[in-house]
């Protein structure tokens, strides 16, 4: 396969990308760039979300786990279809009925201007980790198959990258990127179905006897009924839910598309929509994984989990699969950074710098200011990137998404505790419980899972033995998965409860 031969399929692929991004972005303005003038259509928008929502984790990681772990990831995914339907019917009412452009103007308009900033910088903290850390994943594959042999040096691609994304957002904003996400899911999924068809060829099989082989693999079981195992379903289907809360109700990115739909009946049926989309699609994955795990017995291919997606595609299948494989992994990529790098900018200039608030300040001005804020962003995308390649350690991904769980918490807690509760809080001590909970769920969680984190930073010494013998003391066999959230946002809401007073009424 020629590295030139794929890298002019993703030169032309940017490039439809630009002729897109220059239909939908004429005669934008800062409304446009931030919601789209809410006149986003919902079917799009629940399609697009797609790509946004999987990312080039999702793309490469899931399948790499199904040999070890079977199906079980599907019990995260039924947690997920739980967590829309919450999204739905309690945030997205709420948002429509303030008519929000940030979603962290709720917290304003309930609690003040700290936690409001608060919620904000948690945002803005976690989205760049955790944009950058997918944005490393799929931009290291590309070196390594294709770039590396060109001579293409890993700071020069990623800089390009973000150049490419940079080129097609900076004018249209949500209202391109509505667009953008859709042809981006669209090319994600060809692939993704492209390459379970030929395996499932190759291999001799149709769908029912696909699973009637993984099953006598053991690789379709769902369900795990061990309630000390981190992947427990309960574990697992509750942690679901609620990172679906958090990640997606509460995160100004997802938000931001779903609040461009003109009006609330629409902007629910587009995430009903994409749920049951969602479910499907990460079933294909889970049967690509399945597919992947016979097809490398096979061919005796012996890689990491996250490399055994890319290594099938682009050495052992023929040319076409591999081109398309290509463009659906840089599918993959782009949703997940541009519409990150567009929401940064927006809680950013909204939240932290008060734009809306400005009213002295000329449409010029505006425009001014959201485009070195959106510069400034991708400048602090390159660093960080190029601190992951620094470290040159694929489990950071792991680390960055486990912190994911410690940010979006105090999220979780702010707004249960606004919606739930009628109580008032003193909102000066917003941060600081707002700090502390994580910090405190970060101790637990070490000593309850110091095998896990002893890998990921090289911990040693003979207080890691320490540490061992008092997790085993203080929890036995169980260990915290993906919960982890969950703690992390009831702590918050203890904490804001223990400042809080009582309100004769609501805000």
């Amino acid at each position: 396969m020629s590295p030139w031969l794929l890298f002019s399929f993703v030169i032309g692929y940017f490039l439809l990308l630009l002729v897109v991004a220059y239909f939908t972005s004429r005669n934008s303005n800062n409304d446009s760039f931030f919601i789209g003038n809410r006149s986003s259509n919902w079917m799009l928008v629940a399609f697009g979300m797609i790509g946004t929502s999987l990312s080039g984790v999702t793309f490469v990681s899931v399948p790499g786990t199904v040999g070890g772990a079977g199906f079980t990831y599907f019990q995260v995914v039924i947690g997920y279809l739980i967590g829309y339907f919450l999204i739905a019917f309690i945030l997205l009412p709420l948002y429509y009925r303030l008519n929000l452009t940030s979603i962290y103007n709720y917290l304003q308009h309930r609690f003040g201007m700290v936690s409001y900033k608060t919620g904000a910088l948690f945002f803005i903290i976690s989205r760049t980790l955790g944009a950058t850390a997918r944005l490393y994943l799929v931009i290291n594959i590309l070196q390594i198959f294709i770039l590396d042999a060109l001579g293409v040096p890993f700071w020069l691609t990623t800089i390009v990258i973000l150049l490419m994304i940079i080129l097609y957002t900076f004018e249209g904003g949500v209202k391109t990127i509505v667009f953008t996400d859709t042809l981006q899911t669209s090319f994600m999924l060809l692939g993704l179905v492209v390459c379970i068809i030929y395996i499932m060829n190759h291999l001799g099989h149709g769908l029912s006897s696909t699973l009637n082989e993984l099953g006598n693999l053991g690789l379709t079981r769902v369900f795990n009924f061990d309630i000390n195992s981190s992947s427990h379903f309960m574990k697992h289907i509750l942690g679901g839910a609620f990172i679906t809360v958090a990640m997606t109700g509460l995160d100004q990115e997802m938000m931001q598309k779903n609040i461009s739909v003109k009006n609330l009946k629409d902007s629910q049926k587009n995430m009903i929509t994409f749920s049951i989309i969602m479910a499907l699609v990460n079933f294909l994955f889970l049967l690509l994984g399945g597919l992947l795990f016979v097809f490398a017995s096979e061919n005796g291919i012996q890689v990491p989990p996250d490399d055994l997606f890319p290594t099938a595609a682009l050495s052992y299948m023929p040319t076409a699969v591999s081109i398309i494989f290509i463009i659906g992994l840089i599918s993959a990529l782009f949703p997940s950074a541009d519409g990150a790098l567009t929401a940064l900018t927006s809680s950013f200039c909204i939240d932290i710098l008060g734009l809306k608030r400005k009213e002295d300040w000329s449409e010029s001005k505006r425009r001014s200011v959201r485009l070195v804020t959106h510069f400034s962003f991708a400048f602090l995308f390159f660093l960080v990137v190029l601190g992951f390649k620094l470290v040159d350690n694929k489990s950071i991904i792991d680390v960055i998404l486990k912190v994911a769980g410690f940010t979006y918490g105090p999220l979780l807690g702010l707004f249960a505790f606004g919606i739930i509760s009628k109580r008032v809080i003193n909102d000066r001590l917003s941060l600081i419980v707002c700090l502390l909970a994580p910090l405190l769920i970060l101790g637990i969680d070490l000593i309850n899972n110091i095998e896990w984190y002893q890998p990921q930073l090289n911990l040693s010494g003979s207080w890691v033995e320490d540490v061992k013998s008092l997790s085993k003391e203080l929890f036995g066999n169980f260990k915290i998965g993906y919960e982890l959230l969950i703690y992390n946002g009831i702590l918050t809401y203890l904490g804001l409860l223990a400042i809080s007073k009582k309100s004769s009424s609501a805000n």
